[in-house]
């Protein structure tokens, strides 16, 4: 509509430019000159190209759903896909952004994923997925103030930037965002770091006083991409009820680019827990992916994590592990992708229940999920 009413406006004033250039050029016989507007007019692309170049931002998103099944009738204790035998919603997503010197964005959602990502039910805090500023006073760093997601981990929140639909063990016990600033500098060509000041992790508001302290090495080559990443603050703050408990986090990701259609993944992390007065506690955990592209239309994705939960911080037992396998495949048609998905998790005790509620050590999962990016 933009362009239309600017294309209009252009051959309106041709057309008067072209009337005074005739009525002048009348008396001394000499040829009118050639209405540009007629070529606005016969191809558009030109008026179309100014005005993407004036476009103030960028928007994209997505939208997704998912139908779960299990013959458990129990849904899985990962984040995103708590409800089995029913269709279920899951994000709406819009995001606006500028790239340059100065830039911003603005990324909103909305739904049980979004949700269960921003955290603050109930308010329009839920709805902000991030929502940052960036400077880059120099080519070789660039500074981001605001709300982001996080740099530790290999899925995102984001539905189509993962393999699988489900999401592992350790995104859902790993953070989702941060709100502070951090700093990214460019080493060299290929190796890179950032260091950030942050409030409470996944959190909008800084409840607990003191701030969390963020740091990432990066290296960047033709077909590998490595991540050391480390987390440290401080999550309860002692009194005379409760300990001072202090959390770490050190995990590292990578991806290699086998070969053309080949991909494969790896994160491993570990979190612990530094605790006044009594034991530490941790939890780990290792996960590899693989993804093969048999063709534009079609690629299967495969996952298999394990964790170690020797302090029952996860699982909800000592000495717990689990065993988690996930194989997806995706099938594109433009924009759309449809993902039938299965998954199983093992557990070393019984730690998930069957259909009559007896606990077991397995949970088989079906699901089918629908995603739209744009």
């Amino acid at each position: 509509m933009k362009s239309n009413f600017i294309t209009l406006i252009l051959i309106v004033f041709f057309d008067i430019f072209t009337a005074i250039a005739l009525s002048a050029q009348s008396s001394t016989g000499a040829p009118p000159p050639i209405p540009v507007a007629t070529a606005a007019v016969e191809s558009e692309e030109p008026v179309a190209e100014a005005e993407e170049d004036k476009s103030p931002f960028e928007i994209s998103g997505f939208v997704d759903a998912y139908y779960a099944y299990s013959p458990n009738d129990m849904p899985l204790p990962t984040s995103f896909t708590n409800s089995v035998n029913s269709f279920e919603l899951g994000m709406a997503n819009l995001k606006f952004s500028k790239e340059g010197k100065v830039g911003f964005v603005a990324d909103l959602a909305v739904g049980p994923r979004a949700e269960g990502a921003n955290g603050f039910s109930g308010t329009t805090l839920s709805a902000i997925k991030q929502l940052y500023v960036t400077y880059s006073p120099a080519d070789w760093v660039n500074f981001t103030f605001g709300n982001f997601s996080t740099f530790v981990g290999y899925e995102l929140i984001d539905s189509p930037d993962n393999i699988n639909y489900s999401v592992s063990y350790m995104f859902s016990n790993g953070p989702f965002f941060h709100t502070g600033i951090k700093a990214d500098f460019s080493l060299s060509e290929k190796i890179g770091a950032m260091v950030g000041v942050f409030n409470d992790t996944d959190s909008k508001i800084d409840f607990t006083p003191g701030k969390h302290l963020g740091a990432q090495l990066s290296y960047s080559g033709d077909a590998l991409t490595v991540y050391l990443n480390y987390l440290t603050g401080k999550t309860v703050e002692g009194d005379s009820l409760f300990s001072s408990v202090i959390t770490n986090q050190i995990d590292l990701t990578a991806t290699l680019q086998a070969t053309e259609k080949l991909g494969l993944g790896l994160n491993t992390t570990m979190k612990s827990n530094d605790i006044d007065d009594a034991e530490p506690t941790s939890w780990f955990g290792a996960a590899i992916y693989a993804n093969y592209a048999f063709g534009d239309a079609f690629t299967l994705g495969l996952r298999g994590e394990y964790i170690g939960d020797s302090d029952g911080l996860i699982l909800g037992y000592t000495d717990g592990s689990v065993l988690s396998m996930t194989l997806s495949g995706n099938f594109h048609s433009g924009p759309l992708t449809i993902i039938p998905e299965f998954r199983m998790d093992m557990a070393n005790e019984e730690a998930f229940s069957d259909a009559d509620g007896k606990p077991t050590q397995s949970l088989p999962v079906f699901l089918l999920a629908a995603v739209y990016a744009f």
